[in-house]
């Protein structure tokens, strides 16, 4: 919603999302993440747990801890899936018609307009995948062992993280053209270097 306000609205955009909006969004995410890790934890609290406590797993998930359980978890396996599973849904799918909604709206503006635009929603698109495409390929398969689950976790916590930066690094012009002056740099050193080695052999 608010990209679509700076894109198609960028006059409006102090007026629209003022601090109040602001202090709102944020009051709204930590209550809701607030609220979901209560629900976990009532859910976790209370299982029986036996035998060997070790996790095959990067780190402690819900999902892992609830398959230590000696008792039936399918209770707690689907509440976990609404908690979890649906939330994330729905976050992606809100956040691809917004996406869709403001590339619909691309065709009012001009050409120019059209490729600063495009190329912000393409980096934005590029991180909503990166980072809801694992989280739904965990979350979203209740009762189930996921297979490669250690590695899409591995990816989910360490790896894609990392990329969230670069993806927004390299849309800026400035970055990208200093980025390229220091790879032709270290080229044409590795080069020299090369050459120095040649000659003196």
């Amino acid at each position: 919603m608010i990209v679509n306000v700076v894109i198609c609205k960028p006059l409006c955009y102090i007026l629209l999302v003022n601090r109040t909006v602001c202090h709102v969004l944020v009051g709204d995410s930590w209550g809701g993440g607030f609220l979901h890790g209560v629900i976990v934890f009532a859910l976790t609290i209370k299982l029986p747990f036996c035998g060997l406590n070790i996790l095959d797993s990067f780190f402690c998930d819900v999902r892992q801890l609830a398959k230590l359980a000696c008792a039936n978890t399918y209770t707690v396996e689907l509440l976990m899936f609404l908690n979890n599973g649906i939330v994330i849904v729905t976050c992606f799918v809100l956040l691809l018609i917004s996406y869709t909604v403001l590339l619909l709206k691309l065709q009012t503006h001009s050409t120019k307009a059209k490729k600063k635009i495009t190329s912000t929603c393409v980096s934005h698109i590029a991180v909503v995948f990166v980072t809801f495409g694992p989280a739904i390929y965990i979350y979203v398969l209740p009762f189930q062992a996921v297979p490669v689950e250690k590695v899409v976790a591995l990816f989910h916590t360490v790896i894609f993280p990392l990329t969230n930066p670069i993806i927004y690094t390299l849309c800026n012009k400035e970055i990208k053209s200093s980025m390229w002056k220091l790879v032709c740099k270290y080229l044409l050193q590795c080069r020299l270097f090369k050459k120095y080695f040649e000659v003196n052999k």
